[in-house]
């Protein structure tokens, strides 16, 4: 494993990698993604196991633009209405499989249909350009656990599992993007993510939202659909008001409870996009030995507020296990 810096060498270097049916692991506005070529079922494969990933979690095709995304969807009115205000950026649409389509049926998980998506990232761009196929990437992070947003998260994470690391700095936005389907009637909020619900439905009338939807009909149509998921190793309190001496804080807001081990503050300021951009970090930081549980503070259900409850919800979330409690 290496970590580079960004060049032209190095992109060059990436996507030759990619090409070969490599890893590769590079930053997008997002969270930083374990990019594979999506039309190499092996290379698709080594994803899966790089990350001990479930297959029937589907990964996102990654690609340059809306012109790219015909080449391997059925594309329609609303997508080329949501890729016109959304793209490049943190919106994944799912579209039914084009005739022909290339993309790994083991990309998709073996459905009909592909999830796509155009990242704005700088680097992510020129390493799709330069590699010449659409990217498989799913976070770049073993799976279930935090989702990474630096280079030496991915590293701490994966290790010598992927052979190169492209380091784009800090991820901007800090949460995936939005997962929607529009291979149903109804558009479907099957993720929420970088792209609110509010402005999503500004441009496309409104969306249903995936628990609403009868019989499971949306279940695993995305990544990020499992129930404990974005999981630290310490267990996760929500909705804290206070805070014991054994428990680190994760806060919000300018009014903190006193009295925790360690304290990080999603953002002084309230601000959701901060606490976005700074969500898995922060996770991370408090998921060390010694800190008994991490308490997290109440966060608005709006706007950004909904996925980063998603996230925190699946990391409090049991997997069974009796992991967390």
């Amino acid at each position: 494993m290496k970590v580079v810096e960004p060049t032209a060498q190095s992109v060059a270097e990436a996507a030759t990698l990619l090409r070969d049916g490599k890893l590769v692991a590079f930053p997008t506005e997002t969270v930083y993604g374990l990019g594979g070529d999506a039309t190499n079922e092996r290379a698709v494969a080594a994803i899966f196991d790089a990350k001990g990933r479930p297959q029937f979690n589907p990964l996102i095709s990654h690609v340059l633009d809306a012109a790219a995304a015909r080449q391997f969807v059925r594309w329609n009115e609303t997508a080329e209405k949501l890729a016109a205000r959304f793209w490049p950026g943190p919106l994944t649409l799912v579209l039914p499989r084009s005739k022909g389509s290339p993309i790994s049926l083991l990309a998709t998980a073996g459905l009909d249909t592909v999830a796509i998506r155009a990242p704005s990232h700088p680097m992510a761009q020129a390493l799709i350009r330069a590699a010449g196929r659409p990217v498989a990437a799913p976070s770049a992070n073993r799976s279930g656990a935090i989702s990474p947003t630096r280079a030496e998260h991915v590293a701490e994470s994966l290790g010598d599992k992927v052979p190169m690391i492209l380091d784009g700095g800090p991820c901007l936005v800090g949460v995936e993007s939005t997962v929607l389907d529009l291979s149903t009637a109804t558009p479907i909020l099957l993720r929420p993510g970088g792209a609110t619900r509010e402005s999503i439905e500004a441009v496309i009338g409104p969306i249903a939202l995936s628990d609403a939807i009868p019989n499971g009909e949306a279940a695993h149509k995305s990544p990020g659909q499992m129930q404990s998921h974005y999981a630290p190793e310490r267990p996760v309190r929500l909705e804290a008001i206070s805070v014991a001496a054994d428990e680190g804080l994760l806060a919000f807001g300018p009014t903190v409870p006193t009295g925790a081990m360690l304290t990080y503050n999603l953002s002084p300021t309230a601000d959701l996009g901060e606490a976005a951009a700074n969500l898995f970090s922060m996770l991370r930081a408090l998921d060390r030995p010694g800190i008994g549980r991490i308490a997290v503070m109440p966060i608005p259900q709006t706007g950004l507020g909904l996925a980063i409850n998603d996230r925190l919800r699946r990391a409090a979330a049991d997997d069974g296990t009796g992991r967390h409690g």
